[in-house]
């Protein structure tokens, strides 16, 4: 659940794919989404906000054993030797050479071992949730190409597998958006879906272009680079598909502005055979493109390019 409120609150910076925008009026409410933070920080900051609270949490146990007048055997009651008291108590290691000698101490180690062990549950499903979350390895090109294909104007994207492992039932969709006046004078920003010659394919190994083709019923019908800009188009691409290695379902997603097409051009070939016979896959040539060549150009199979 949201809190927002009349409160003004300071312009915030929030990522919403690869864009960036000032969010105003938003109330900060950072530890209501603990999960959704500790999910999407990068591993530096994880663990570095894992130390800090393990720390901490040791140093405020400390003070309190500190604070117990000499309750803890075989000590000198030093604050430096409650710290490592602390922290042999947090971890439930139990040397022997220190140990409670007082009911305040033996109360303030029940609260910190109840602590331990909650912090423990909660890191250990943290790290196993980041690790076992599925990521997809799925390259896709920097910039949309539309040129002619079997003699019809069609919008590509290319796609590839860098794990080169085998996923199935692989699908995927095509999507422009694009600001739009309603006749009230309303503006609002529209999403329409593209249709695609080929939108699912049962194998996906190595490399997979898809083809939208530009028609009469294209939304992209008579549009070049400045009609398109002039309404701030931009086009996502969505994939999914059954990694058979670890049988989870994968998920991926790119972006486009209207700026990034080139036009009148085609994906350079990157799958070819060896003087041995071999198939080979030249990452190196995986973004580029070349001048469309005069006339039509066949389309091929449209699973590989």
């Amino acid at each position: 659940m949201t809190r927002t409120g009349n409160k003004a609150a300071r312009p915030r910076k929030v990522r919403i794919g690869d864009r960036e925008i000032l969010a105003h009026g938003l109330e900060s409410w950072r530890f209501g989404d603990i999960y959704h933070y500790a999910m999407t920080a990068s591993w530096l900051l994880f663990v570095g906000a894992f130390a800090t609270v393990y720390f901490g949490v040791n140093m405020a146990f400390a003070a309190l054993y500190w604070l117990g007048d000499h309750g803890v055997a075989n000590s000198s009651g030093s604050f430096e030797e409650m710290f490592y008291f602390s922290v042999e108590t947090l971890a439930t290691v139990g040397y022997g050479d220190m140990h409670p000698a007082s009911r305040y101490v033996h109360l303030v180690a029940t609260v910190e071992i109840f602590t331990g062990l909650s912090i423990t549950a909660a890191m250990t499903g943290l790290i196993f949730a980041r690790f076992s979350r599925p990521r997809a390895r799925v390259m896709f090109a920097r910039n949309p190409v539309v040129g002619v294909i079997n003699g019809s104007p069609t919008f590509m994207v290319r796609m590839a597998n860098a794990r080169h492992n085998m996923i199935t039932d692989a699908s995927a969709k095509l999507w422009i958006t694009r600001q739009e006046t309603a006749g009230e004078g309303l503006r609002y920003r529209r999403f329409q879906e593209l249709r695609l010659d080929r939108a699912a394919n049962p194998m996906f190994p190595l490399s997979w272009t898809i083809f939208h083709p530009i028609d009469d019923a294209s939304p992209l019908y008579r549009q070049d680079a400045a009609s398109l800009a002039e309404v701030d188009a931009s086009f996502v691409v969505t994939f999914n598909g059954l990694d058979e290695t670890s049988a989870q379902q994968l998920n991926a997603r790119a972006t486009y502005e209207c700026g990034d097409i080139h036009w009148g051009r085609h994906y350079v070939d990157i799958l070819d055979v060896d003087e041995n016979g071999t198939p080979y896959i030249d990452y190196r040539k995986f973004h580029d493109t070349r001048v469309e060549e005069p006339g039509p150009v066949e389309a091929g199979s449209g699973s590989a390019s």
